[in-house]
Formats: structure tokens, C-alpha cells, sequence
């Protein structure tokens, strides 16, 4: 008998989206996952069931007799967890205990946790939130969405799964007030090609690698930082630039004797979102984080005006 702690339940998720689909990407729209991460799956299912489970016929897929057996009892195995789940009370901020995952960048948690947390000590007096990085080594994953509840991130990155906005930023230069290069407040295209750059990696490429590239801007970097937070500290009192949301910059630009610095460069806007795994849409509690995530979003970007 196989031992069922030893099973990953997602791949049972996995498979009922294959069974119902019979097509990669649709079932990976299904679940929330990329067409790769099913790939990867059913080539895991093949293995256990020492069965192909999908064969291709013409320019589509077909069941095996094995998968085809497997239906009904996959389909029962859902319908069990889902009544697992059914019996849960439903969520009452009130009076609730429940500590919510959120992972976010150092720029979104310098921004939306102070708002969060008193909304949350208003609302919700015995919830708790456990603050996380967001990956530094890849894009988000959705298994990493199934590791939180919810991940904030820029929108436009790829990050799978379901979303919603909550607020905006562009992307700003800074530069050290005394830096030769700056001429009235402004850089110019000349200047922050030669210049060296200190530039923000999450993983991948970012918005300013991609804004740099459409102005013809190969950078020279002279220094490589996780987050944005950093950015301002490392170029104050060097020759270098960097970019960051506005946000931070006007933050930190008078205390390290920076400045923002104008260039012909159309600034990159930068829409920060909530991001969650589809298979936890139905989940009340969810649905109630996000609408104090976008509550916060608000005080974020227009203040204390709404009285909240």
C-alpha cells in the first residue's frame, strides 16, 4: 500500500485537470500552472502509474484505458476533499485567529504594511500576518502560490495564476547631488550610457532592464542588489545611478543627498498586484485579505483622505 504522506496531493490536482482537459496548456489554466510545470507533472504521473495517462492522436491527446479508469476515482478523491473543506466554518474577521503568508518586495512592504497592519488591528484584531521575500533566483511559481496566500508583485512578469491591482509607481532616476554628469537636475542619454549603474535583480529581467533597452541603453553595472531599498544607500556618495519607484526615491533623496534626476527617458509604470493560485478562489478568508490589501492599496496612494 503506498503511504499517502509520501503523496503530493497537487498532483492529484494535476491529474483531474488532465483527465478533464485532455490538453496541457488548458489544464495548466485550469490549476494555475505554466505548460512546462503540467509537463513536468504528468511525466512524475506517468512514472507512478507506469502509464503513458496521455497519447497523442492527431493533433490532440487521448486517454489511455488506465486513464480513462482513473476518472471516476480521481473524481471522487476531489469531491472528498473538497467536503474536507466544506466543513470549515466560514471566516469571521471578528473573531478569527488565522495568520495570512504574504510575500511582497522590500519596496511593497515599506509601503503597504504599516497601512495593512492597522487595518487588520481595526477589522481583524486576532489575525496575524507572516511577511516573506519574493524569490530572488526565478520567477513566481505556482507552487510558489501555493506556499502563501497571497504574493504581491509587478504585474506584466508572468506570474501565473489569478490577480488583483492595487496600486501604482514609475520608475525615477537618482544620482548623487554632486555627480559631474548632472546638469540642472538632468541627465542626459550620453550621460547615463557612460555612467555606471547599480541595477535591482528579482530573478529575471525588470521593468528598467526593459525600459533601458527601449532607450538604446546598454548599462554598465557597477553594482548588483536585491530589492530597491538599497538602490538609494548604494549610489549616495558614488558616481553611479540607479532607478527606482518614485516612492522611494523622494523617501530617501534628501537625507542621502540625492537627486532625482530628470532624463529623456519615458519613465516605466510599475502596477503592483496581488497574485493568488486559482484552486484558492473559493476561500473566504482570501477573497477578505485581498479587499484589505486593495483597502491599504488606497491609503498607499491617496493618504488618510477617506478618513479610514
Amino acid at each position: 500500500m503506498t503511504d499517502s504522506r509520501k503523496l503530493d496531493f497537487n498532483l492529484v490536482v494535476v491529474l483531474d485537470a488532465l483527465l478533464a482537459e485532455r490538453n496541457l496548456t488548458r489544464a495548466g489554466e485550469r490549476v494555475g500552472m505554466t505548460q512546462p510545470a503540467v509537463s513536468g507533472a504528468l511525466a512524475r504521473l506517468r512514472e507512478i502509474f507506469d502509464d503513458p495517462l496521455l497519447e497523442r492522436e492527431g493533433r490532440g491527446f487521448v486517454l489511455t484505458p488506465r486513464a480513462e479508469s482513473l476518472i471516476p476515482v480521481v473524481a471522487e478523491s476531489m469531491n472528498e476533499v473538497s467536503r474536507v473543506f466544506d466543513v470549515l466554518p466560514e471566516f469571521d474577521p471578528a473573531v478569527s485567529s488565522r495568520t495570512f503568508e504574504v510575500a511582497a518586495s522590500d519596496y511593497v512592504l515599506s509601503e503597504i504594511t504599516s497601512p495593512l497592519l492597522r487595518l487588520l488591528e481595526r477589522d481583524a484584531p486576532h489575525t496575524r500576518v507572516a511577511f516573506s521575500g519574493l524569490p530572488v533566483d526565478a520567477f513566481i511559481s505556482p507552487v510558489d502560490l501555493l506556499r502563501t496566500d497571497v504574493s504581491i508583485a509587478g504585474t506584466g512578469r508572468g506570474v501565473p495564476g489569478k490577480r488583483a491591482s492595487l496600486f501604482s509607481d514609475r520608475f525615477v532616476c537618482v544620482v548623487d547631488a554632486a555627480n559631474p554628469m548632472l546638469v540642472d537636475g538632468a541627465l542626459s542619454l550620453a550621460a547615463l550610457s557612460r555612467l555606471r549603474h547599480v541595477r535591482s535583480v528579482f530573478g529575471a529581467s525588470t521593468h528598467i532592464d526593459d525600459m533601458l533597452s527601449a532607450a538604446g541603453i546598454v548599462p554598465h553595472v557597477a553594482a548588483t542588489v536585491q530589492g530597491f531599498l538599497t538602490v538609494p544607500f548604494t549610489v549616495a556618495g558614488t558616481p553611479w545611478v540607479g532607478w527606482v519607484p518614485e516612492r522611494t526615491a523622494n523617501r530617501y533623496a534628501a537625507t542621502l543627498g540625492l537627486v532625482i534626476a530628470q532624463t529623456p527617458i519615458a519613465p516605466s509604470v510599475l502596477v503592483e498586484a496581488a497574485h493568488w493560485h486559482p484552486s484558492k478562489s473559493d476561500d473566504p478568508a482570501l477573497q477578505w485579505l485581498v479587499g484589505e490589501l486593495r483597502a491599504a492599496a488606497e491609503l498607499v496612494e491617496f493618504g488618510d483622505a477617506g478618513g479610514r
